[in-house]
């Protein structure tokens, strides 16, 4: 039987050269992700990760203008793979509680590694997302970037759990706030059970992040 290829699109808009169409490119990005978990988005440099993947400083410029491009790219990809993962996830089911449950489950736990993309360690690149990923948006730039489509990803993986919420719920006057809320205060969450415990409630072995936003959902959709 033939195996199965999936494929992630990114928009060209966030690349000067399609790192996925070259094996210099796709190291660029496999290293890129180590090397800003390894070090911080604020130490990361191309000069560094040129010498890493032992290629010019300038070879990495033909892929990403900038490493907040490079930046932007990652976020775009980790979300057009959450939503791969969510549409597949929630494909064939009737219920709206049903797939609003699949969904903050998916939006809030803990990410494992995805065999299907050899040059991406999703786990790793979560971390990023959850450490560095508001430096993508947090720019003197963003409503330029917003128009030229530099964050769709993202709010498309919101709208389409919104419509899970109106779902349940047609009357729910704040659907994109909820969403989006779930989505940050969950990578807070597991932020601070790693390095500030004392600003959560979770514990070693029990899943209190996903139980805690399930029933957050719930109660707010019941009232």
């Amino acid at each position: 039987m033939e195996e199965l290829q999936i494929h992630i699109t990114t928009d060209s808009c966030l690349f000067c050269k399609d790192p996925e169409s070259s094996d210099l490119g796709r190291r660029i990005v496999e290293y890129g992700i180590e090397m800003i978990h390894e070090l911080g988005y604020e130490a990361f440099t191309f000069k560094k990760l040129g010498s890493r993947i032992n290629s010019n400083e300038s070879s990495i410029y033909r892929y990403f203008e900038s490493k907040h491009s490079f930046l932007v790219y990652l976020v775009n990809w980790y979300w057009s793979w959450i939503e791969y993962k969510l549409v597949f996830a929630t494909t064939n089911i009737e219920s709206e509680e049903e797939k609003l449950e699949k969904a903050i489950q998916l939006l809030t736990e803990e990410v494992k590694e995805d065999n299907n993309f050899t040059f991406i360690n999703e786990v790793t690149l979560n971390k990023i997302i959850i450490a560095e990923s508001s430096k993508a948006y947090h720019t003197k730039e963003v409503e330029k970037e917003n128009e030229k489509g530099f964050y769709k990803t993202y709010t498309r993986v919101v709208d389409r759990v919104t419509e899970f919420v109106l779902g349940v719920n047609p009357n729910f006057k704040y659907p994109h706030m909820l969403i989006s809320t779930i989505i940050e205060g969950a990578h807070h969450q597991r932020y601070f059970s790693k390095h500030l415990p004392a600003l959560t409630d979770c514990e070693e072995g029990k899943n209190n992040i996903v139980e805690f936003y399930k029933k957050l959902v719930t109660d707010t959709l019941k009232r």
